[in-house]
Order: C-alpha cells, then sequence, then structure tokens
C-alpha cells in the first residue's frame, strides 16, 4: 500500500479548475518532485496537501488515513517554505525549538531534539545566532531543522532553493538529498527547476495546466518521455524534436530528415517497430537527446542501432567537459553532445554518430509518444 494516495483530486477557484484529476502515489522514505513550468498548479497541490487549500472534488490519504477534512495542525505535515519564514529576534535554536515549546514540550527533550536536528544539518555552530547573521543557505538550513524536529509523517518543500544562487542551490541540494538518505523520511518537494527533480526524485510528477503528463521514475521520465511536452521540458539541454517522414523499402522504416543542402538524412528505424508501421509515409517528430548525437569515437559503443551521417556545424560551443555543436535537420536546429577534445570546426562538415537505440518518435497533431 502507498504511503501518500492522492486520488481523483480537483481544485476549482469559482469556475477556474486549477487542478483537473490530480492521481498520485508514494511509498513510504519516497522523494516525490512536482515539477512544471509557473502556473501548473504544483503549488496549488502543495497545499492542498498541508491543508492551506481546501479540495473540490477527490481525496488525499497518508498511511491508509484520509486527511482531506481534516485541519492543518491535524495532519502531522511540517512544510518548508521558499521565504524561509524565520523569526528575526529569535536564534536558530529558538526558532528551531519554538513548535515544541508551544506544544509544552519539557526543556530537556527540546534540547535533545534541537542537538539532534543540528548534527544532522551541521549547523551546531549557528545555533545561538540570528536569522541577520546567517547566509541564505544558512537560513534554509535552519528552516529545514524547524522541520525535522518535529518529526511529522510526510515534509512538504516548496520551492525552498529558489532565493539562493546557483552555485548553494548546488550545495543545497547536496544537503537536502544526504539529509534524505540519512533520515529516510517521506518528502513531496515543488520545482519548477528539472536538474533538481532528476536529482532528487525517487519519483517525478511533471505537471501543465493542472494536469500531470507524465508521472514516473527520473530515469523512465527522462528517457521514456510520454509525450513532447515531457520530452522538451527535462533535460538540459532539452530533446531535440524534428520533422521527419517515416519511409518504407526493401531494408524496413527509414526515418528521412530534411537538412538545408543536398540530400536529407535517413536513419533506420530500429527492427521490430511495429508501431511506427501505420505511420509509414506520414510525418512524425523524431526526438534524439544531444548525448545521443556526438561524435563517432564518443558514441556508445554498446549501443545496438548505430547510424552515421555528415552534417553541416554551424556553431561550435566548447564547455569544458563537453562540447556541444549546432547544426540543422527537420528544420530545426539540433545540438550535439560531443566529447571536449572532440576536432570540429563551425562551418565545416563532420560526421555524426546517431544512437537510435535512444530515438523516440511522436505524433505531431496529439504530440503524445508513438514508439
Amino acid at each position: 500500500m502507498a504511503f501518500l494516495e492522492i486520488s481523483g483530486l480537483k481544485k476549482r477557484f469559482g469556475s477556474l479548475e486549477i487542478l483537473k484529476g490530480i492521481d498520485l502515489d508514494l511509498e513510504k522514505g519516497g522523494f516525490l518532485v512536482l515539477v512544471g513550468p509557473s502556473g501548473c498548479g504544483k503549488s496549488t497541490l502543495l497545499n492542498t496537501i498541508a491543508g492551506l487549500e481546501s479540495i473540490t472534488e477527490g481525496d488525499i490519504r497518508v498511511d491508509g488515513r484520509s486527511i482531506a477534512d481534516l485541519h492543518p495542525s491535524k495532519r502531522d505535515i511540517a512544510m518548508v517554505f521558499q521565504s524561509y519564514a524565520l523569526y528575526p529576534n529569535m536564534t536558530v535554536a529558538g526558532n528551531i525549538s519554538f513548535g515544541m515549546e508551544m506544544r509544552g514540550v519539557p526543556v530537556e527533550e527540546r534540547n535533545k531534539a534541537i542537538d539532534k536536528v543540528a548534527k544532522v544539518l551541521q549547523i551546531g555552530h549557528l545555533l545561538n545566532r540570528k536569522p541577520s547573521q546567517l547566509s541564505g543557505g544558512q537560513r534554509q538550513r535552519v528552516a529545514m531543522g524547524r522541520a525535522l524536529v518535529r518529526d511529522p509523517k510526510l515534509f512538504l518543500f516548496d520551492e525552498p532553493l529558489s532565493n539562493l544562487d546557483a552555485k548553494l542551490r548546488v550545495d543545497m541540494r547536496i544537503e537536502i538529498k544526504r539529509l534524505h538518505q540519512a533520515t529516510g523520511t517521506t518528502i513531496v518537494y515543488v520545482t519548477h527547476d528539472q536538474i533538481e527533480a532528476m536529482t532528487l526524485a525517487t519519483k517525478i510528477a511533471v505537471m501543465r495546466d493542472g494536469e500531470v503528463q507524465q508521472f514516473g521514475t527520473p530515469a523512465e521520465i527522462y528517457n521514456n518521455p510520454a509525450n513532447m511536452f515531457v520530452a522538451d521540458f527535462m533535460g538540459s539541454p532539452a530533446m531535440n524534436l524534428l520533422a521527419g517522414t517515416i519511409e518504407k523499402g526493401a531494408a524496413g522504416l527509414t526515418v528521412s530528415l530534411a537538412r538545408p543542402h543536398g540530400e536529407p538524412v535517413r536513419l533506420p528505424v530500429t527492427a521490430g517497430n511495429g508501431a511506427l508501421e501505420a505511420h509509414a509515409g506520414r510525418e512524425i517528430v523524431f526526438g534524439i537527446r544531444p548525448e545521443a548525437l556526438t561524435d563517432p569515437d564518443g558514441a556508445d559503443r554498446n549501443a545496438k542501432a548505430l547510424a552515421e551521417s555528415d552534417c553541416l556545424i554551424e556553431v561550435v560551443e566548447p564547455a569544458g567537459s563537453d562540447t556541444f555543436a549546432v547544426t540543422k535537420l527537420g528544420g530545426k536546429e539540433v545540438v550535439a553532445r560531443l566529447r571536449a577534445d572532440a576536432r570540429i570546426q563551425p562551418g565545416q562538415s563532420a560526421r555524426l554518430a546517431f544512437n537510435l537505440d535512444k530515438a523516440v518518435f511522436f505524433d505531431p497533431q496529439s504530440q503524445t509518444r508513438i514508439a
């Protein structure tokens, strides 16, 4: 049985439907990330779990018990906000223990709890400081400590890293990952950053316009996107999505990709891909991630289906550990991810290897996955 179950959940504000029937589940100790663009409903969904927003239809169950009609204080849920929400006149220790003090927890027990979370979060040396004396990352640790000390059934994080600079975001991401591994807590985490989603989650729900576009493990979301929105949203750089045509010949199916000059690039479709048979002679959208399009020497030697083609390179972007090259196929710019020392120059033709094991195909009208 799932620890957190969300079934048929809808939320309306007047005639405006914000959540349109959400179904999700999470195992105990799991880390669910709700990801999607601004306005997709992810924070509203988090607020319904916390009890800060009522639900219009559906149910939310935690550990087999419905919490949909419970007051927030009765749900045994702790929330970490984007704004930290620390009391400026209290010390770090005071902020962490304030909730316990209000509940009448004895001083000795409070001090033990403070010491425990301070050790986990490595903030023992900050306990006597005020929030104004802390960095952004330290304040976020204190906010997490205040939630941890309650030992709730469920933790909710609402874009906790969005106020931090890029390097600190990476550091805090590692801290949250370490915290989850050390404590085994069950977490629901909201972000618009797909890198955070991929690195933190055991399960990801990709949301758009109040609906879940796909729900699965990070590997499932990344390697087998259900539609073009998920394919484009998850990944940095994004998946290349190119207009193509499925052609059927004596040797089997190929996908034909137009290029500005010369004959189209024709790539063999993996044998046994029956789902594409019905699309022979029709336009499709061909998806391939930048790391599956590389220089031949850097191609995955374990790939079962590799194809090579000469492509005119328009832009070269050295990025330290990788080199990115931009060419044009299927009427769009295509990003290839090459080795750092790949010998490639803009304005010249270069041989590129397509790992067709990693290719996906979409219907251009419905934008859903074909194969």
